[in-house]
This record gives C-alpha cells, structure tokens and sequence, in this order.
C-alpha cells in the first residue's frame, strides 16, 4: 500500500524515472535520448508491488512531463506501448517512424 508521500522523480544521471514511496524505488522507467526522441525501452516494478497500478502512475507521470518538456518518445517497452494504445490522450508523443 503506498503512502501519501509517493512519488514520480526524474532522475536525469541514471536516465530513468523512478516511483518512489518512503524512500524506496517501488518501479522505474529507463529510457535512451536521442536528441528530443525518448526511447523508453524498460519498466520495472518490485515483484511484490505487481497489480497494484504502481506502473500506470509511473508511466502516466513521466510522459506528463515529457510532453511539459516538448519531447518524443518510442514506446520500445511493451508496457509503455501498450498503455499509450489504451490511454489515446499520449500518443501525440509518439514520435513518426
């Protein structure tokens, strides 16, 4: 169950972006930049945070701010592609193959 203290962090070093809940990276988004095109290619939750909508939040917030920034991506990960087919409001994100 995570607290009211969760969180989505940009954490640019390590090229990803991280739920983080009481300090402890619950999941993370790991993505490769090539100019102002993402390619998010790797999520990850802790096995005992699967079904708990930890990765949804987690990829929800990172392409809100993305998008802030004015960024593309390439949903190379299958989770990330598959919650921009179901979620049409990110897939001006997309970037054109």
């Amino acid at each position: 169950m995570e607290s009211a203290e969760a969180a989505v962090r940009h954490v640019p070093d390590r090229t990803r972006y991280e739920y983080v809940d009481d300090g402890a990276v619950l999941a993370y988004l790991e993505y490769r930049a090539t100019g102002d095109v993402l390619v998010l290619h790797h999520t990850y939750t802790e096995p005992e945070h699967r079904g708990e909508g930890i990765a949804a939040r987690l990829v929800a917030a990172a392409l809100d701010d993305l998008r802030a920034q004015h960024l593309r991506i390439v949903p190379a990960c299958w989770f990330v592609a598959e919650f921009v087919d179901e979620h049409p409001e990110y897939r001006d994100l997309v970037a054109a193959p």
